[in-house]
């Protein structure tokens, strides 16, 4: 099997330098030029992935070396760029910044000679002139394995400037694709964990999406940067199945969100349907209706795990926990991900007939799996505010950032593994949550120091850890299956 979609990877010496501009740029104007462009990130960021979205009419994806293993990065390429004339692959931080102390591990590099795919590097060259060449050739020939096949220069000030730059590249061998120029409408609100999601500014980020396709439409060569995507050699690699890798008949396709709040909910039968031995209903065909939060507060969660949950036997419905009072109809299993419970802790904690329906929900050992986001809101308070209650525990805003990948081990048996089971995740967060009594403990964590971390109790897995079940698809297969007997 080869995987052979023309594909371009958006790098840059450091982050700063605009590759998330460029990228989303790049794949809208793609797009506008009626091609099928497949959206990727390098790394675990959820947030870029929206922009992407948004840009291309697909769900963003992110290829994570770390998180599923450097195995999986080409068959997740191939399943999410399946159909599509080209795809986008926005980098990580520098081009050569992989996880800490794991030499080239997850950087962009590392996933560019597992795509075989060109780079093209994003200099931010407000501060440059001549130097810009010496930058440059230092990239382009740090790694022979590693194709740094164009430059595009952000942040140009003039025209004078740009003629420097130019001069300045000529003999570097690297051809210039694209000179962009100072344009502070396309910049993208930050706050304590980078951008502002999509789903919280929907307006103005479809506004910042259009004005970034617009400067990379009149700044770079689109013909010479498709051009490169199609010289891309096909991979030896079998597209990720995910049917094959759970077992079951494959899921439908995965909708885009609509901004600014949840997926719409597939129409409610009329007819009775059957039900679990406690009563719990289960929609019509046994599969069983597993809810995943989204809307502004959780908007973090990748989209292999819908993907898996369908292929395991799960109707997958969405429901916001900011504007929805109930959980959704016959709903058996809970999955609450990432996002910014504490932007919206005052509304969360106000809407308090859908915390009562996630703490009952929970006390009659329905399978839950929360992650980050998900773990302040079961717990008691939050800033305060009172949360679902489901675990014991308070939790409070912090000035320290805690960040990074992190190698665990289940150290309970839950609705996700048994113990022993090993997965790699990553934490990014600036909350601490303070314990109470009556949880067992979640995960091991062996980086970058020795811990416990999370909570399990009754079918309550809890944790900060965000993990990619990509790497371990028997994580859905088991809580469905526990869908059955709650």
């Amino acid at each position: 099997m080869v995987i052979s979609v023309p594909r371009l990877v958006i790098a840059a010496p450091s982050s700063g330098s605009g590759k998330t501009t460029v990228a989303t740029g790049l794949m809208a104007a793609f797009a506008s030029r009626g091609l099928a462009v497949s959206p990727h990130k390098v790394g675990p960021d959820y947030i870029d992935p929206g922009y992407h979205a948004l840009a291309t009419g697909r769900v963003g994806r992110n290829l994570d070396a770390y998180l599923c293993g450097a195995e999986l990065v080409a068959p997740l390429f191939g399943h999410g760029a399946r159909g599509c004339d080209v795809a986008v692959v926005e980098g990580v931080m520098g081009l050569y910044d992989g996880a800490a102390g794991e030499g080239e591990l997850a950087s962009t590099a590392h996933v560019a000679k597992l795509l075989r795919a060109p780079v093209v590097l994003v200099v931010d060259a407000s501060s440059q002139a001549r130097s810009v060449a010496a930058l440059v050739h230092g990239f382009a020939s740090w790694d022979p394995e590693v194709r740094v096949a164009g430059v595009i220069l952000n942040k140009v000030g003039s025209v004078r400037h740009e003629g420097m730059l130019r001069e300045a590249l000529d003999e570097s061998g690297v051809p210039v694709l694209g000179v962009l120029r100072r344009a502070p409408q396309v910049d993208t609100p930050s706050r304590h964990l980078g951008l502002v999601p999509v789903a919280e500014r929907a307006s103005e980020a479809v506004s910042a999406v259009a004005a970034m396709a617009s400067q990379v439409r009149e700044g770079c060569d689109l013909d010479a940067l498709l051009a490169l995507a199609r010289s891309a050699p096909a991979l030896s690699a079998a597209a990720w199945d995910v049917a094959e890798v759970v077992g079951s008949s494959p899921p439908p396709p995965l909708p885009v969100p609509e901004l600014g709040g949840s997926a719409p909910e597939p129409p409610v039968a009329r007819r009775a349907r059957p039900q679990t031995p406690d009563g719990l209903e289960l929609p019509r065909g046994g599969l069983k209706r597993v809810a995943v939060a989204g809307g502004p507060a959780f908007t973090f969660s990748y989209a292999e795990h819908a993907e898996l949950l369908s292929a395991a036997g799960a109707e997958v419905v969405t429901f916001d926990p900011l504007r929805d009072e109930q959980l959704p109809e016959g709903v058996c299993g809970l999955v609450i991900g990432g996002g910014f419970p504490e932007v919206y802790a005052p509304e969360l904690s106000a809407n308090e007939p859908l915390r009562k329906a996630v703490a009952a929900l929970a006390e009659r050992g329905a399978p839950v799996a929360a992650e980050c986001a998900g773990l302040l809101y079961l717990s008691r308070e939050l800033d305060g505010q009172p949360m679902c209650g489901v675990i014991d525990a308070k939790a409070r805003m912090d000035e320290r950032l805690t960040l990074g990948y992190r190698d665990a081990v289940a150290v309970s048996d839950s609705v996700l593994a048994v113990a022993g089971t090993r997965m790699r995740g990553h934490e990014f967060h600036r909350t601490v949550v303070e314990p109470g009594a009556g949880a067992a403990p979640a995960w091991g964590v062996r980086t970058p120091r020795k811990r416990v971390e999370g909570f399990v109790q009754q079918g309550v897995h809890a944790s900060y850890l965000h993990t990619h079940w990509a790497s371990e698809p028997g994580v859905a297969r088991r809580f469905v299956e526990r869908c059955l007997t709650s």
